[in-house]
């Protein structure tokens, strides 16, 4: 009898090796992503190994992250242990809330305190190197603030505006701080922010246009001077994704088109291609519809207008602005967009040699936080 038992857990332990090996080698096999389409963010990469990082404690974190993040099938382990969370009555997958009225809210993660700093720096050194270039920053809060009402009982909205007023307190006052927060929070009954998504909608980038045109000087259009269509209402969008909660109702995704015709082109630098509209339409049968907003993220824009208004405008920016800058064609002749995690040039010297008049950056509030590109502006590496 006791060697039967011993048969049988050796068995079990046999079958336990060979499925974790198993495992293994399909992970070494798995070919390595950049990005993950579904959760629309850059996936952690294997980590530099160095004797500092160790001691820091800093490669162990991010080399348990690019497991995490490089793990086969990794969208389909997300959706059954939300499966599991959603019976057992939790309402929190993967930093994501299940709110009410079907909203999912994405968690924010305090940053690191020198982070911060850097990224305040790198800001501060583009702008004294910059003294003749009118900035403004704007910083969006995200669902998890403006909809706190919308989480579960026992959680917190976080500090998202504690975070973003020590960086608008920080900044020198010649920049202009864009607050979109009030008038974000006003309409907040209306559709503002996806369900399914981690952006705020046509709507909300509509009333924080509104905000920046103030600020800018140029006189805002007003819903009635567009015809507002919706192009889809079948987009689950990242925080569907990340979070694995399904049993949810789709987003619809509405485009904003001035009633008066305009024409402008559209290139894309790096590759070289052009385009008459800011809009993929082709997207909209791809896994991330909001990619139907100039074909997702690229490292250089450029977007050439028929507007008498003989303003340039840089603009840095994250995902969050490629809803928002149909809006402003109509105020700027030229408008070189910028994304600092595909663009790899000289920010300052591009501004100078394209002769810009203004400079706009435009980040959601996690993004901001959580990306290390835009240290990137202050010619600080990643």
């Amino acid at each position: 009898m006791k060697g039967c038992v011993q048969a049988y857990y050796r068995a079990i332990a046999i079958l336990l090796l060979l499925f974790t090996g198993a495992i293994l080698a399909v992970n070494l096999l798995t070919p390595i992503e950049d990005f993950s389409e579904s959760e629309n963010r850059m996936l952690q990469q294997l980590p530099k190994f160095s004797l500092s990082k160790l001691l820091s404690g800093k490669f162990a974190s991010e080399f348990e992250a690019y497991l995490s993040d490089q793990f086969m099938l990794r969208d389909l382990w997300i959706g059954l242990k939300a499966n599991v969370d959603r019976g057992m009555g939790k309402k929190e997958s993967n930093g994501v809330y299940l709110g009410k009225d079907g909203y999912l809210l994405q968690k924010f993660t305090r940053p690191n305190q020198g982070d911060v700093q850097d990224k305040i720096k790198a800001i501060q050194a583009f702008d004294e190197a910059s003294p003749k270039l009118r900035k403004y920053v704007m910083l969006v809060p995200t669902a998890v603030t403006v909809l706190a009402d919308k989480l579960p009982h026992y959680a917190s909205g976080g500090d998202e505006r504690t975070y973003s007023d020590k960086v608008r307190r920080a900044l020198p006052d010649r920049i202009r701080w864009i607050d979109v927060y009030p008038a974000l929070e006003a309409n907040k009954d209306q559709p503002i922010y996806y369900k399914t998504d981690h952006h705020w909608t046509t709507k909300g980038a509509f009333i924080a246009y509104r905000e920046l045109g103030r600020s800018m000087g140029f006189t805002p259009k007003y819903e009635e001077d567009f015809t507002i269509r919706q192009v889809t209402s079948g987009f689950y969008g990242s925080l569907y994704s990340k979070s694995g909660f399904r049993h949810v109702q789709p987003d619809s995704i509405e485009l904003y088109e001035p009633k008066e015709p305009e024409s402008l082109t559209v290139e894309n630098v790096d590759e070289q291609k052009s385009s008459d509209s800011m809009y993929a339409m082709d997207n909209l049968a791809k896994k991330d519809k909001y990619t139907v907003f100039f074909n997702g993220n690229h490292g250089l824009i450029r977007i050439t207008t028929s507007s008498q208004e003989k303003r340039r405008l840089l603009v840095v920016k994250d995902s969050y602005a490629n809803s928002f800058l149909p809006f402003l064609t109509p105020h700027f002749s030229e408008i070189d967009v910028v994304d600092l995690r595909y663009y790899d040039g000289d920010v300052w010297k591009l501004a100078r040699e394209r002769h810009m008049d203004e400079m706009l950056i435009l980040y959601n509030t996690t993004t901001f936080f959580e990306d290390p590109s835009i240290k990137k502006v202050g010619g600080q590496e990643r």
